[in-house]
């Protein structure tokens, strides 16, 4: 079994000539998109969409960095913000209408614990995956094997080890569950601050 079926499968495996082949075409475009005007934003779908295994309508503000992208699939409207970091040795799964702050980072590699494991260079990828509707907040760090469900928030500055469940507020290091989020905070834009009316009649009026 050759090194990226290793990978490919979650197994251990080693970054081989092979392997990294695959990384070659990839910072081709990270190259092309780090570099491009930050005002064409039809440039900068484009080559999202290039790099990405399956993206709908996805777009990040530069600059990005990944190890292969098409190992990240993102549903609908998909955004990242600045200096988003996605190590997507195994599938990176993003749900519809996700967003994530500056500073995100995505890992799904890790090496072996004992020094003489980690120094055979053996290392591995397990999978990372995002739910709908989900806010990550900005230098968020989740970590390999990681499940996040679906409309929930994760706080700035979170180390996410663990599966979160749908429909929370969780932070901190490593992150928790804070609250449910719940119908009483629809009328809420930031704490105590309530929409005005003008943006609460529009809020109410879309069709999501």
């Amino acid at each position: 079994m050759d090194n990226i079926e290793r990978r490919d499968r979650e197994m251990a495996y080693i970054s081989d000539r092979a392997v990294m082949e695959e990384q070659k075409r990839t910072r081709k475009i990270l190259h092309r998109l780090n570099t491009v005007d930050p005002s064409d934003f039809d440039e900068i779908g484009r080559l999202v969409k290039e790099l990405f295994g399956k993206s709908d309508k996805a777009f990040v503000n530069p600059p990005f960095y990944c190890d292969y992208g098409f190992h990240i699939e993102t549903g609908k409207n998909f955004f990242a913000n600045y200096n988003c970091t996605i190590i997507d040795v195994a599938r990176v799964t993003i749900g519809d209408n996700c967003q994530f702050a500056p500073n995100v980072s995505i890992y799904t590699a890790g090496h072996p614990v004992h020094p003489d494991s980690r120094n055979s260079l053996y290392e591995y990828g397990i999978g990372v995956s995002i739910g709908d509707n989900v806010w990550i907040g900005g230098s968020t760090v989740i970590l390999p094997g990681v499940h996040i469900g679906s409309n929930t928030v994760i706080g700035a500055g979170s180390v996410v080890t663990k599966d979160i469940p749908d429909w929370v507020v969780a932070a901190g290091n490593p992150c928790k569950v804070i609250r449910k989020i719940t119908e009483e905070d629809r009328r809420y834009y930031y704490k105590d601050r309530q929409f005005d009316d003008e943006a609460w009649e529009y809020v109410q009026n879309l069709n999501l």
